[in-house]
């Protein structure tokens, strides 16, 4: 019998699954773990070394040198890759317009996979991304599948970008989020679906609070059994 919780979360690009999982971590005295962070990390590293995905043994030795490590400060999740800090690199649209490409492939996601397991034996987590109540932690005691209107999730990801990326316009990112909605739910390796035991949270309309209160409520049941 398990004696600490995994908070599945799961859902579609800018549902804002990180600011409720960094939100839930941070009430409950959880872990926050990115697991799209280190997609987009792995992205990265083919994108600066040129690493072709179409050839099994160039990814797999790509693979073998990529080391990823999450460094948490005030309750912030900062991913380091290789020893280099990437949290502003990996949420740039290069990354973005490739990611989901990268984590469609086998052996990338089976060595996440592996890492985002062993992350989850000895620590009450939240976890974030598309494969979590699925494929990574099926056994996760809450899962929550989070969706919203297309078009106001591409306003508020076009708000984030728009400081950093003053070229930028909303009908980009409105096909962006478009085309990795259809890369992430028709891939054969690990597509986003709802877990039939997901809790849908629809969050078209809720401030970040009240979706912070409405997990809360499906989760701190829980907290009397660990």
């Amino acid at each position: 019998m398990s004696n600490h919780i995994i908070v599945a979360i799961d859902g579609y690009s800018s549902c804002g699954k990180s600011t409720l999982a960094k939100a839930l971590a941070k009430e409950l005295n959880f872990i926050y773990v990115d697991s799209g962070a280190m997609y987009r990390a792995v992205a990265l590293y083919f994108l600066r070394n040129h690493t072709d995905l179409n050839n099994h043994e160039d990814v797999v030795d790509a693979l073998q040198n990529i080391h990823l490590n999450f460094h948490s400060r005030d309750y912030q999740t900062h991913i380091i890759l290789n020893d280099e800090e990437v949290s502003y690199e990996i949420r740039q649209m290069p990354v973005s317009e490739n990611v989901s490409s990268v984590s469609a492939i086998h052996e990338v996601r089976r060595e996440m996979v592996r890492q985002q397991q062993r992350m989850g034996r000895s620590k009450n987590i939240v976890m974030d991304g598309r494969d979590i109540g699925t494929a990574v932690f099926p056994d996760a005691p809450v899962k929550f599948f989070m969706t919203a209107d297309p078009i106001v999730r591409a306003e508020r990801r076009y708000k984030e970008l728009l400081p950093q990326n003053p070229e930028i316009t909303l009908e980009e990112v409105f096909e962006n989020l478009a085309h990795r909605d259809y890369q992430d739910t028709t891939r054969a390796e690990s597509p986003l679906v709802r877990a039939e035991d997901a809790i849908i949270l629809d969050n078209t309309d809720l401030t970040p609070d009240e979706q912070l209160m409405f997990a809360l409520s499906k989760v701190e049941p829980l907290l009397n059994t660990i």
